[in-house]
């Protein structure tokens, strides 16, 4: 897995070295969490919340089992269709896992503040760059899934399953009436090897 974690780590710094000319112009700065809380999706992959799950258990007792609970309370809320704040969003609008935050909130920026009328907007070769990292992410986790933060996490949680993904197993029937209901997608289905 660390030989996986240092690849991850190598998608993110190449998409932030490539895009960093396009976001010198962003008006994003430290306390702004509109992103975190009105802009949609935090798609990861199962990589990813391996890795936010390491950091989790690495929390002290109190702030885990805060967190475990606004991970449950957010999942039912998303599968009820609501949109809400990232529940690693602490009350000062700081990420508590930002070294570990997955792609979905790497990629994101805005050139302009943004509000319900005005959602974030990007340069066009920063999210060409994005979907291409993405793709990047689903070939490095070719045996894993991509799917809402608070998704994945929870498939995470289920023994068999991670029991499976860290045999470096694929078994899609284990998951599938869960990821057709909740859009999980299947990474080896998404990119060309």
């Amino acid at each position: 897995m660390v030989s996986e974690f240092d690849e991850l780590n190598a998608i993110y710094d190449r998409f932030a070295a490539d895009s960093a000319p396009y976001r010198t112009e962003a008006a994003c700065a430290r306390g702004c969490a509109f992103c975190c809380t009105d802009a949609g999706r935090i798609d990861i992959t199962t990589l990813e919340g391996l890795r936010i799950r390491r950091i989790m258990a690495g929390l002290l007792r109190n702030r885990r089992v805060a967190l475990e609970k606004s991970l449950k309370q957010e999942f039912k809320k998303r599968e009820a269709g609501l949109t809400v704040p990232c529940p690693f969003l602490m009350k000062n609008n700081a990420c508590m896992i930002y070294e570990a935050r997955p792609f979905a909130c790497r990629r994101v920026y805005s050139l302009h503040r943004c509000s319900q009328a005005r959602p974030p907007l990007l340069h066009r070769q920063v999210m060409q760059l994005g979907t291409e990292a993405v793709a990047a992410l689903q070939r490095l986790d070719t045996h894993g899934y991509t799917g809402h933060i608070s998704y994945i996490l929870h498939m995470l949680d289920v023994p068999r399953f991670l029991e499976t993904y860290l045999a470096g197993q694929f078994k899609p029937e284990e998951v599938m009436a869960f990821g057709k209901g909740h859009g999980i997608v299947i990474n080896k289905r998404m990119v060309q090897p």
